[in-house]
């Protein structure tokens, strides 16, 4: 295995961001722009070849797993006869980062996008779910810890309850990281796009992961330099 097909932990992956984006420039809302196109286009080349009357669902959480997806549902959007429904797990007044807050305030504008949010948005989600052919989990990324509380328990059952196409964004919601365990629940996706380089979670637990694809995200090589 040679040093850049080396799987990293999630805290190397913050560091080479926040490299990225401090000494190099590359702004932290334009990797979040390449790496949900570049999940957009992966779904496309999966499910394609035409997408008329496809049906999609985005679980999107508040972090910049949500934020991924959202751009992901942008470019879906665009395809002709394309329906997508963004499902936002969370707080809409509590972005976890500014590029999340760019890309929530963008989908919001857009009547090509149903958006669902509020305190019922599970139960609004569930007849969403069971009519759809894709479904996108951008409901957590490499940051989560400790107990699934609601209502991301709930949004991971019924995503895992249906017999949808599901695509997890960077790593199945629930599933760690660095070791590739899950404490109570995980999604169980059919395919998985991690960003910039594998982690070392995601080499486990495969049933989990399902199809794993690499997207490069603009990110420098130098930018790993003191920290790979």
């Amino acid at each position: 295995m040679t040093v850049e097909e080396q799987p990293i932990t999630s805290e190397q992956m913050y560091r080479i961001e926040d490299n990225g984006h401090s000494i190099f420039g590359m702004k932290k809302v334009l990797m979040m722009e390449n790496a949900g196109h570049g999940l957009a286009d992966f779904i496309v080349s999966e499910k394609g070849p035409t997408f008329a009357g496809k049906k999609i669902i985005s679980f999107c959480g508040t972090g910049n797993n949500g934020g991924d997806a959202m751009v992901a549902s942008r470019h879906l959007s665009s395809q002709s006869g394309v329906e997508v429904t963004i499902v936002l797990v969370g707080d809409a007044n509590n972005m976890k980062t500014e590029e999340t807050l760019v890309n929530w305030s963008i989908v919001q504008k857009m009547k090509s996008i149903r958006i669902l949010t509020g305190p019922n948005v599970i139960e609004l989600a569930k007849n969403k779910v069971s009519e759809s052919d894709i479904i996108i989990d951008g409901i957590f990324g490499t940051g989560i810890k400790g107990e699934i509380r609601e209502p991301f328990s709930s949004a991971i059952e019924i995503i895992n309850a249906s017999n949808t196409y599901v695509v997890s964004v960077d790593i199945p919601s629930g599933l760690d990281p660095n070791d590739g365990t899950f404490l109570e629940k995980c999604v169980k996706a059919d395919a998985t796009v991690t960003y910039h380089r594998i982690k070392k979670g995601l080499t486990m637990n495969k049933e989990y992961v399902g199809k794993l694809h690499l997207e490069k995200i603009g990110i420098p090589t130098e930018a790993e330099q003191g920290v790979v």
